[in-house]
């Protein structure tokens, strides 16, 4: 019998609720994380046997611990949950927007992972994957043949996941002898509502979620400290 357990932020919707599902469909008990519980419930009757709803804002401390406080085991952590509030350029992106965008995309993984630690500590291969984005590859983002339009895709959120890369590596090293694998993902443009250009993307969201699930159910010779695209192909950093 699978006891496994996963937890996926941000899983009403989008890829979260495809990563949600397809850790269900392996047998896991999978917590759909959601701000609204109509959304999450929702989601859960979709995504039908193994779901659970659990109510969660990355965003609120003290629903955080709640939601922690909920979980005695936890085998996989899957932060999902971000925002891209506008795609401008850094020259023209407030202070407001990089404080809300690191809020969710930064602070708001902080918060859930380091809550959520005595419960993966329980688990005897905890796992958490972080969903990243190529755009946030300094390589990509520099090279003579940048892969994406110098500027472009919103400095916030760019930003935020340079930093949200930056911590994988840290949790990783940190918690390496722990038997933890923490490795970042670049899902690729999927057709979301994060923001006007993925809307209009063609993306499959279901395809970006398959990454996930690769990751999130490495063995325990598998990578570590990692940023991997949906295809399971390495991105520099």
């Amino acid at each position: 019998m699978n006891e496994r357990t996963a937890l996926v932020t941000g899983a009403n919707k989008g890829i979260g609720k495809h990563i949600a599902r397809l850790l269900a469909a392996e047998g896991l008990t999978v917590y759909v994380g959601s701000r609204d519980p109509g959304r999450g419930q929702r989601a859960v009757e979709e995504i039908g046997a193994g779901a659970r709803l659990l109510v969660l804002d990355v965003t609120d401390p003290d629903g955080v611990a709640q939601a922690a406080a909920q979980m005695d085991r936890l085998d996989v952590l899957v932060n999902n949950a971000g925002i891209s509030p506008s795609l401008a350029p850094p020259t023209h992106t407030g202070v407001e927007e990089y404080r809300r965008t690191y809020e969710t995309n930064v602070f708001g993984v902080v918060a859930v992972t380091n809550a959520f630690l005595p419960a993966l500590r329980r688990s005897p291969r905890p796992r958490i994957v972080n969903i990243s984005s190529g755009t946030a590859s300094l390589t990509w983002s520099t090279t003579p043949n940048p892969q994406f339009t110098p500027g472009s895709g919103g400095g916030a959120y760019r930003s935020s996941k340079a930093a949200l890369n930056a911590l994988t590596v840290l949790y990783a090293q940190t918690l390496a002898e722990d038997g933890f694998k923490v490795n970042a993902l670049a899902p690729g443009l999927r057709a979301t509502d994060l923001n006007p250009r993925a809307a209009a993307a063609g993306g499959d969201p279901a395809e970006a979620a398959q990454g996930a699930l690769r990751l999130a159910l490495l063995p325990d010779d598998g990578p570590t400290g990692g940023f991997f695209s949906w295809d399971g192909t390495p991105v520099p950093w």
